[in-house]
């Protein structure tokens, strides 16, 4: 298969680029300078120019409140590109593998896991933006594979791990809200997936909606607790809040637990525990920073 990865440089694509140096198949990594996704001319010529069969969207606009004063950029990226990609592919009978988010149930007042087919109900631009491409790529009829994540972090670019890591190793006291909940979803472990589905050639018929994210669940604050215990940041005096006390443009989820029964019975992949992902995680930026401590020496 010629692969091309989307958004490469963030935290997902950095991930496939990672785990995807062994495979027998040619994967093309590009970002906006490389490729710009909003631009259907560009995005055909590339698809026929290097034969690809397969594209796996990680390219996304991500600022959550940001979004809700752009959402015309939002809209472009997370929807109008997205249906660029996905009629280029339905037109070479190809396959999309697409990245979506928890934000879709924004709206819900949910106390269990989401399922695949619970109603969308989007609160904010981010996530109307984002339902958007989803309806998009179902339209297009093209094959399609979408994935639903939440709370995704890892060792590249910005995330809410780095910045509590940071913040608990710098600050003497915190205060992190209690009353979202939902599960970190490590972008290592996702790229994995991703790429064992295309390896082992899982996604033959059985394309679809799907939700990843790691095992278990707890709040931003839990999160923030367990990204100070494991990093000896135990000086840090970290407290629980409500939401309205950091007042945002938009309302986030309460609740977004995803419900991975089906990823799991249909590509028969093991879904890490959010506390062993969050270790490995913690680890490579611990090791990370000291090789280049050794580099500067």
């Amino acid at each position: 298969m010629n692969i091309l990865v989307t958004g490469a440089n963030g935290q997902l694509g950095s991930h496939i680029r990672r785990c995807s140096t062994k495979s027998c198949h040619h994967y093309f990594y590009t970002d906006i300078n490389e490729l710009d996704i909003t631009d259907p001319d560009a995005v055909n010529r590339f698809v026929h120019r290097n034969k690809i069969d397969t594209i796996i969207n990680c390219a996304a606009y991500v600022n959550v409140d940001k979004a809700e004063s752009d959402e015309p950029m939002a809209d472009l990226l997370n929807h109008t590109a997205v249906n660029h990609l996905a009629n280029t592919m339905a037109a070479v009978n190809g396959l999309l593998i697409h990245i979506s988010t928890d934000y879709v149930f924004g709206g819900n007042k949910n106390n269990t896991p989401c399922t695949e087919d619970e109603p969308t109900n989007p609160t904010g631009a981010y996530g109307r933006t984002k339902l958007a491409g989803e309806q998009a790529i179902l339209r297009s009829h093209c094959h399609s594979i979408i994935i639903r994540t939440a709370w995704l972090y890892s060792e590249y670019g910005k995330n809410f791990c780095k910045t509590m890591l940071d913040l608990t190793a710098t600050k003497p006291s915190l205060k992190v809200v209690f009353d979202q909940v939902g599960t970190p979803t490590y972008a290592g472990d996702l790229a994995q997936a991703i790429y064992t589905i295309l390896e082992e050639n899982k996604h033959v018929g059985h394309e679809g909606l799907y939700h990843y994210s790691n095992e278990g669940v707890c709040s931003w604050f839990d999160f923030s607790k367990e990204i100070a215990r494991q990093s000896g940041h135990l000086h840090c005096d970290i407290q629980p809040c409500h939401s309205h006390e950091f007042p945002s443009p938009v309302q986030r989820p309460s609740y977004s637990v995803l419900d991975k029964t089906k990823f799991k019975e249909t590509f028969g992949i093991r879904i890490p525990y959010w506390t062993d992902s969050l270790s490995t995680c913690l680890s490579n930026i611990g090791q990370s920073a000291n090789n280049n401590t050794q580099q500067q020496q």
